[in-house]
């Protein structure tokens, strides 16, 4: 059964998210819920930017707000300006709304712990180093936080990528150039490791958000892999291509989350609801080991709520009831 109202909402704070939008609201009208509310800021100093806002139409939003950061997660939480709180709140952002999320949550179901992006690229030997760098920049361009970590067992590729990310990301524009050049001095980071069972250990430990795999024998990898957002198998298959366009949801954990959780995608917005019914038959093998567990727990009146069925029931039968609770 889907929720009932979902609150969806898409940054647009030095880039305008438009695969966001979809990514969020699309999700939750195909999974079924009937009222989506989707915020955005101001681009600008104007109202939302208007890419964004075709797509929030486009995906199926049924209420749009320009609103952004904790304000806009406390409006859909608590249901201002529309009457409708949401009964899950979706969607990427800075630090802010992802502690706002956190903080809600309990209040309200959330996707995911998004901090800053991350991503990982597993390489051995076999890759080029150029294109191992270009992907190291393309999500270091995020923000000025967002860790880029390469786990290889080939030192000869560690050094040649090291050398060139530096030049990829002097010829990025002002914004970017900025971000992507500060993600990597604070957080990027390359690991050599003596084989490639090392490299499973250590990207699992680090539980990349994405994960590419620049390396020989893909199977081996997809089956000895567990930890992580969202896999990128062969050099043909970037982050980008699964940010923006190629089907499963950019929305991805992050912070080690992918230990124990995974990405965005229509079954968070489902409630699989579970019902019981039994016959007469099935109640009286049912209620006599609820009656014994429930005394063994000394829990007597659910016991009794067990042998009162069994004697409305079934009068006059003899049945191993348990031995009754008396403190």
């Amino acid at each position: 059964v889907p929720c009932n109202v979902a609150g969806c909402y898409v940054p647009t704070g030095r880039y305008a998210h438009i695969a966001s939008a979809y990514m969020s609201i699309a999700t939750a009208k195909a999974a079924g819920v009937p009222t989506v509310v989707a915020c955005s800021t101001p681009y600008r100093g104007e109202g939302i930017h208007p890419y964004v806002l075709y797509a929030m139409k486009v995906a199926g939003a049924d209420v749009v707000m320009t609103l952004g950061g904790v304000q806009a997660i406390a409006a859909m939480a608590f249901g201002l300006f529309t009457g409708k709180p949401a009964d899950i709140i979706v969607g990427p952002g800075n630090k802010f709304v992802a502690e706002a999320k956190r903080m809600l949550f309990g209040r309200v179901g959330i996707d995911v712990f998004a901090g800053p992006s991350e991503v990982g690229i597993i390489a051995d030997e076999t890759a080029d180093p150029a294109i191992v760098a270009s992907d190291l920049v393309g999500q270091a361009e995020h923000g000025h936080e967002s860790p880029a970590w390469l786990f290889t067992t080939s030192r000869v590729l560690a050094e040649n990528v090291m050398a060139r990310v530096p030049v990829l990301i002097d010829t990025l524009p002002p914004t970017a150039r900025e971000a992507a050049g500060a993600a990597w001095r604070d957080y990027g980071e390359v690991i050599v490791c003596d084989s490639r069972e090392e490299i499973v250990a250590v990207s699992d430990r680090y539980a990349s958000e994405h994960l590419e795999i620049h390396a020989a024998d893909l199977d081996w990898w997809l089956g000895a892999l567990s930890n992580y957002g969202s896999l990128f198998l062969g050099e043909e298959t970037t982050v980008a291509f699964g940010d923006k366009t190629s089907g499963p949801n950019h929305i991805l954990p992050t912070k080690f989350a992918a230990r124990y959780s995974a990405g965005l995608s229509v079954h968070k917005f489902l409630r699989p609801l579970t019902w019981q019914r039994m016959d007469r038959e099935a109640c009286k093998t049912i209620a006599q080991a609820t009656a014994r567990i429930s005394r063994l727990e000394g829990m007597e009146a659910h016991a009794r709520t067990a042998d009162d069925r069994l004697a409305k029931y079934f009068p006059g039968h003899e049945f191993d009831l348990g031995v009754s609770v008396t403190a």
